[in-house]
């Protein structure tokens, strides 16, 4: 059972019993991509996302901007549903939720100039003249650090950090109020990461933007992000603020991906804090019943196989799906203490 999650004024993006799914090709079954979400995004604030590949991240994204409608339940932008919104209201809706993708070099179009790429958002919701777009989609790239001689090139003249610059730019153009940042930084040079999320973090301040951060990697949504939530098997495994999240994780999903994080110490200075999760992610076409997690979670008991966790607030602010996680951390590692085994999965003896 869930606990019911408010809506308040100051959010900008509620999520309500989110259920997105896919057909398998034979049509005989359904992929549950996204599979009861319950949340919310603050205006102004950073919203990261972090998970393994499979568990959700891009389709939950994709569906926060529009591009993907929900299969069940509701994603509401300021107290609006796109959904029911008509088509010429709809488009005029969708131009304040954006998203920038993972591979800037696919974002763009080789047989654009660059400048054709940043008006293109113009052209197609017909704002301005011609000269009133270019002089907007040179500002844009200026602010976003590219020089005007760069508006007449293609896209394989530049770096990649530079083409992620450009998708940037062209969603600047359109003054949204909120950005999907999937995977931004993922396919960049490490010497660059830091110049495109210190850009990402001078837009916010000067155009009030809000951000929907996904990324797989923690020391970046550690580092960006206000709120983090954690996505296992399309559904959410903890919710709360980055900092409480990080350093007391409650759910054992969320320390194992902690544990997993690169520590930059010489291994004689390393203390050994790894968890290793047994077995891959379930297959999103059957998932385990009850909890996601259980076919891997250190912490497993009978409990887990039969019982759905609630959506619960442990502490203020910091929600987790686990029956056992409390105030003090998640539940303790039970695998040292399991002698028997049901049916090919550990459990308590």
């Amino acid at each position: 059972m869930t606990e019911p999650v408010s809506a308040s004024p100051s959010d900008v993006i509620a999520v309500r019993d989110l259920r997105i799914l896919f057909p398998t090709r034979d049509g005989h079954d359904t992929v549950k991509a996204v599979d009861g979400m319950d949340f919310e995004v603050r205006t102004g604030e950073t919203f990261g996302i972090i998970g393994e590949s499979g568990s959700g991240k891009t389709t939950l994204g994709r569906a926060l901007v529009s591009l993907l409608k929900p299969t069940e339940g509701q994603i509401l932008h300021q107290g609006v549903d796109p959904a029911a919104l008509g088509a010429r209201a709809f488009r005029k809706h969708r131009r304040d939720f954006q998203i920038v993708f993972q591979d800037p070099n696919a974002a763009l179009n080789p047989r654009m100039t660059i400048i054709d790429s940043v008006m293109e958002p113009l052209e197609i919701v017909g704002e301005g003249d011609a000269v009133s777009r270019r002089r907007r989609g040179i500002a844009a790239l200026e602010r976003v650090g590219l020089s005007p001689e760069a508006a007449d090139r293609y896209p394989h003249q530049l770096s990649g950090g530079q083409k992620q610059r450009v998708n940037i730019a062209r969603v600047l153009t359109l003054r949204p109020k909120v950005i999907v940042c999937d995977e931004v930084v993922a396919a960049l040079d490490v010497s660059i990461r830091g110049d495109v999320l210190n850009l990402f973090a001078d837009l916010q301040r000067e155009f009030g933007l809000t951000y929907v951060f996904i990324t797989h990697d923690i020391s970046v949504v550690s580092h960006i992000s206000d709120r983090i939530a954690v996505t296992y098997l399309g559904k959410l495994m903890e919710l709360g603020p980055a900092e409480d999240v990080i350093e007391h994780p409650l759910h054992p999903y969320t320390r194992a991906l902690l544990s997993a994080e690169p520590i930059p110490l010489p291994s004689h200075l390393r203390v050994d804090r790894r968890i290793i999760l047994e077995g891959e992610i379930p297959s999103p076409v059957a998932p385990p019943s009850g909890c996601r997690f259980r076919t891997r979670c250190p912490s497993v008991r009978p409990r887990c196989a039969d019982e759905v966790p609630a959506w619960r607030e442990v502490r203020p602010g910091h929600r987790v799906a686990c029956h056992f996680a409390t105030a003090d951390g998640p539940p303790p590692d039970q695998r040292q203490a399991q002698n028997t085994t049901i049916m090919g999965e550990p459990t308590c003896a």
